[in-house]
């Protein structure tokens, strides 16, 4: 017999996800945006003028559901899209000014998170860290979890 859902760490991790994006929702709905869109400007954050496949690899999502998703943004004008002069098969992804305003205000879901959680940011930082331990591991990379 199989272990009660609450016992099994991949349905916590599942329901844990969920009721972050549910707590997330409000103010991505403000903010015009998704939670895939705001997974794509926080990998633009970190490095702007990625390409798409840069993109994707770092969000572990598929280059053709990055695409829409970026058009998407563009239409919206947080993003801009062009061809790399060095490689024309790959397309690279630059913030604009608005799309950099908007991830300052993407702020205030980390915040809300923590005032949610009851946790301080060591206790969040700590999980996020062993979290990433664990799935580094499944996936077979040996990198050590990101500083949080």
């Amino acid at each position: 017999m199989p272990l009660p859902l609450d016992n099994q760490l991949c349905f916590t991790l599942y329901a844990t996800s969920m009721a972050i994006n549910r707590t997330y929702k409000p103010m991505l709905d403000e903010m015009g945006i998704t939670y895939p869109q705001y997974l794509v400007l926080n990998a633009l954050g970190e490095a702007d003028g990625m390409s798409v496949g840069g993109v994707a690899h770092r969000l572990a999502l598929e280059s053709s559901t990055v695409t829409p998703l970026v058009k998407r943004m563009e239409q919206a004008g947080l993003v801009t899209r062009q061809r790399s002069q060095a490689d024309e098969r790959q397309v690279q992804v630059d913030l604009t000014s608005a799309g950099r305003a908007l991830l300052v205000r993407c702020n205030c879901l980390n915040e809300t998170l923590i005032e949610r959680s009851g946790m301080t940011l060591a206790e969040i930082g700590a999980l996020n860290r062993q979290i990433q331990a664990l799935r580094n591991a499944l996936t077979g990379d040996r990198q050590p979890p990101a500083d949080a």
